[in-house]
């Protein structure tokens, strides 16, 4: 159990543009959604909630202890449905919130209660996020693996899909260099941004009055809109990355038997 209390809410979204229905989308027997639901009351949370669309995905996790909220349809990401499920609960300014997206069925419950303890810990910042080491340079490169730059405290400098910050003397050209890549730690670390989230509700309140920044529109990364606006984002680094959520029927067989082997 935490020490800071939190509340999780899971975004789930029936509609998906590669995998329709993705939250209700069998893995290990259940539906995907319930091994999200799982893992998040394994994180010592003071309440779960499912906030989605679709009441199909409202009867999916009924014998569970968790709350499901029907939302609105119109939202355009994860963070509005929150804010509104917050809204709803008449949530305190100071309540801390994860987001825990409905396709992470592997997530592991010590970073939902890193980034809710980071959050707690400091009072710049209205969210926290983590990240993890990169030591091979094609990840680097890849514009997949969104990196980030911290200050000395921990903030976020800027989250990009570049190689950031840019080793002038070890890359020649925007190719990766060969080799294992372990030139990418020796003076500076690299980090990659690991998407979970804690939010205050005070925070989710003034983010969704923000519009969309020129930086998010061109590296396609809704965070940048926080840095935008001149808020601080607390970056706090763990071990490794997690295991990849569901986005393709690859990673729907992959998560399948990382589910089948669990003990």
């Amino acid at each position: 159990m935490s020490a800071v209390p939190f509340k999780i809410v899971i975004p789930a979204r029936h509609g998906s543009t590669r995998l329709p229905g993705k939250p209700l989308l069998h893995l290990a027997g259940e539906p995907m959604i319930v091994h999200v639901c799982r893992r998040a009351l394994e994180a010592g949370a003071e309440e779960v909630i499912v906030a989605t669309d679709d009441d199909r995905i409202v009867e999916s996790v009924l014998g569970l202890p968790v709350r499901a909220m029907l939302t609105s349809p119109h939202h355009n990401s994860g963070t509005e449905r929150i804010a509104e499920v917050a809204e709803r609960c008449g949530w305190p300014d100071e309540t801390v919130v994860v987001n825990l997206q409905g396709d992470e069925p592997l997530i592991t419950p010590t970073l939902m209660r890193a980034a809710a303890e980071d959050l707690a810990a400091q009072s710049k910042a209205g969210i926290a996020t983590l990240c993890a080491p990169i030591a091979e340079a094609a990840e680097a490169f890849n514009p997949n693996a969104v990196k980030v730059v911290l200050d000395k405290d921990g903030y976020a400098l800027y989250f990009s899909r570049a190689p950031i910050p840019w080793d002038r003397a070890g890359f020649a050209s925007p190719a990766p260099p060969a080799g294992d890549g372990a030139n990418l730690t020796a003076a500076m670390p690299y980090y990659r941004h690991i998407g979970l989230y804690a939010y205050t509700v005070a925070f989710l309140r003034r983010y969704v009055a923000w519009p969309a920044s020129a930086l998010e529109g061109v590296e396609a990364l809704e965070q940048l809109r926080i840095l935008w606006q001149g808020e601080a984002v607390h970056v706090v680094p763990v071990e490794k990355v997690p295991e990849a959520g569901v986005d393709t029927a690859e990673d729907l067989a992959r998560v399948e038997q990382a589910l089948r082997r669990a003990p």
